[in-house]
């Protein structure tokens, strides 16, 4: 397999000890083109952090020490690229890859969760990967294999999803468990295994989605042992990618979901609260055309998969936002979509609002026209148009809104 190569970014701590600092100077690092980007171009033996332990004469170990991190950055770099490219090509991850998002999105988060076991550092994994999931708003809990059998599968709820986390695909723990599973609850094995055929659960449960996660060359060639490094690597860049699709499926703006549920710490002071309906509103101009007319369903669906936003439009007066998108059937493929019951939105049933309203003065708003003599009929899938004048500048989902 021949792979591109691409420089490595990485992050250093530097323990300052003045005690041992040179007497003379150390050469200042390289200015990088980023402010907190290492120039990557340069060879790692020129690059000398300030107060870097390194002399003069750094000693025989030195360059061993490095040459060994570098060889582990560099393998598990390029097991990472082939993993890309296996997803970039491969039918059977692809397919795989597509099913389980289609698995765990199918209740669109309104009911269901994600049930994720694995034992020893694949459990681990597993716990990371749920926190991940919680975070951006994907309802998952970490299912021990062992407490399982011991009342824990109590847990497991009839609208939820399993993902069994291994990387020879045979683990014994995970298999006593297939029987207690419910057959109509979707399994999904994240593996090692790149043919459904060679994988041990597949064979006690022939319909798992089967969740590739190979490694160019095996850690014991690698590096002389076969601790788990490169494997688990992969696999937690993987459920990366899984938790990353699955949140762009549920939610129309994943940031502010995030926000949401990671208000504290670092990250929560980094990003500004949304406060106005003009922070988390798609904006009417990004919003793609459907360019063929007149449109059938199956033309509504494919432009909706290629728009950034999840949404499309037909001139200034029609949209189509995501939740009514999601209730096409394999019916309305072939229907012109102006005759599909529902599904676009017309200029006159749209909610107009000013486009700096803040985000508790609508909500308030939208609850009071639902209510008194003469409510409103306002549903998820309600349009709210944000006008400034007479020009609509974003769009936004009542759902969305009150969520």
């Amino acid at each position: 397999m021949t792979l591109d190569q691409h420089p490595i970014q990485t992050s250093a701590v530097i323990l300052l000890n003045t005690s041992h600092a040179p007497s003379i100077p150390p050469p200042s690092p390289p200015s990088p083109s980023t402010p907190g980007e290492l120039d990557c171009s340069q060879p790692l033996d020129d690059l000398v952090p300030i107060g870097s332990h390194e002399t003069q004469d750094p000693g025989p170990h030195f360059k061993q020490r490095l040459s060994n991190a570098v060889h582990v950055l560099r393998t598990e770099a390029t097991a990472l690229s082939c993993l890309a490219q296996l997803y970039e090509t491969d039918p059977t991850a692809r397919g795989g890859f597509s099913a389980a998002v289609e698995a765990i999105s199918r209740f669109d988060g309104d009911k269901g969760k994600l049930v994720i076991s694995g034992v020893g550092k694949s459990g681990h994994i597993a716990k990371k990967l749920v926190a991940t999931m919680n975070s951006l708003k994907i309802h998952a809990t970490y299912l021990h294999p062992t407490e399982a059998l011991h009342g824990d599968l109590g847990k497991v709820g009839k609208y939820d999803t399993i993902l069994l986390i291994t990387f020879s695909g045979k683990t014994a723990e995970l298999i006593s468990l297939l029987p207690h599973f419910d057959i109509s609850l979707p399994l999904i094995v994240l593996t090692s295994h790149t043919d459904p055929s060679t994988c041990e659960i597949i064979k006690h449960r022939p319909d798992t989605i089967l969740l590739p996660a190979p490694i160019h060359v095996s850690e014991t060639d690698s590096f002389g042992f076969s601790a788990p490094t490169t494997s688990t690597t992969i696999a937690l860049a993987l459920g990366d990618a899984l938790a990353v699709a699955v949140s762009n499926e549920l939610h129309a703006n994943v940031a502010a979901v995030f926000l949401q549920n990671h208000p504290g710490g670092a990250i929560g002071a980094a990003f500004k609260r949304p406060q106005k309906l003009s922070d988390i509103c798609i904006q009417f101009s990004r919003i793609p055309e459907i360019d063929i007319h007149p449109a059938t369903g199956a033309h509504v669906l494919m432009s909706a998969y290629r728009s950034e936003t999840g949404w499309v439009k037909g001139g200034h007066d029609i949209v189509v936002p995501p939740r009514r998108i999601k209730k096409l059937q394999p019916d309305h493929m072939d229907e012109p979509a102006c005759e599909i019951y529902g599904l676009m939105a017309l200029r006159k049933d749209w909610v107009e609002i000013p486009y700096d309203t803040t985000l508790s003065t609508a909500k308030e708003w939208v609850e009071s026209q639902q209510k008194g003599p003469f409510p409103c009929n306002y549903t998820d899938e309600s349009v709210l148009a944000l006008m400034d004048d007479d020009e609509v500048i974003g769009v936004l989902e009542i759902g969305e809104l009150m969520a």
